[in-house]
């Protein structure tokens, strides 16, 4: 299955971003907000279908188990780090939200073996059941609910390629965050050059 392009230019949502955002202006820019980013929840779907998706079809005690959940939640979690670092540090922003994306790749190569090892067909973007599962990106409030029968009264063939078909959507999104990162943190800095700048301006107003 190809990369799901998902997103209208924007990371965030409608969604409202609850209390995590911080507006404090000045030398710390707002930060946090991450329930308003489509990658957090796109991810946070991720996690709770893999759970389900590994407790129906892996051995709950194995290894594989274990890998793909923390996989799974270390793609959430990074995220959501990483935002809240985003005030002080966007080099420790963009460390954690490449850490989510390589999590979530670790996550899409399990799911491939799976299928691959039971000879199972990996649905490819123009499959019928793929494109409905991809469509549900843009229903309002989605969340997990919005996909449970797939992963959850479904065969494993559906249900891993679902799970697929959501990490190609939220590591569509985080490529766009690393991107948008990157050019912000080479405009702009980070809190190291916003401190000197400050006070650079401080002493030029006040000499004494």
């Amino acid at each position: 299955m190809n990369n799901d392009n998902m997103s209208d230019g924007s990371n965030r949502s409608d969604r409202s971003n609850g209390s995590d955002e911080s507006h404090s202006p000045g030398l710390i820019p707002a930060h946090g907000g991450y329930r308003g980013l489509k990658s957090y929840q796109t991810a946070e779907i991720i996690y709770d279908a893999t759970m389900a998706f590994c407790d129906r079809f892996i051995e709950k005690r194995s290894r594989t188990h274990d890998q793909m959940v923390q996989a799974a939640r270390s793609g959430k979690q990074n995220i959501a780090e990483g935002s809240q670092a985003s005030g002080t540090s966007k080099k420790t922003e963009l460390k954690l939200v490449g850490v989510a994306r390589a999590s979530l790749e670790e996550l899409l190569l399990d799911c491939q073996d799976f299928l691959r090892q039971r000879g199972l067909p990996l649905w490819d973007k123009n499959h019928p059941q793929a494109q409905a599962v991809r469509k549900l990106a843009y229903v309002q409030n989605r969340s997990y609910s919005t996909y449970r029968t797939y992963v959850e009264s479904s065969s494993p063939e559906p249900a891993a390629n679902t799970v697929i078909c959501l990490i190609h959507q939220a590591n569509y999104l985080l490529d766009q965050q690393l991107r948008q990162l990157e050019q912000q943190f080479l405009e702009e800095g980070g809190f190291t050059e916003r401190l000197y700048r400050a006070r650079t301006e401080a002493r030029r107003r006040d000499p004494l």
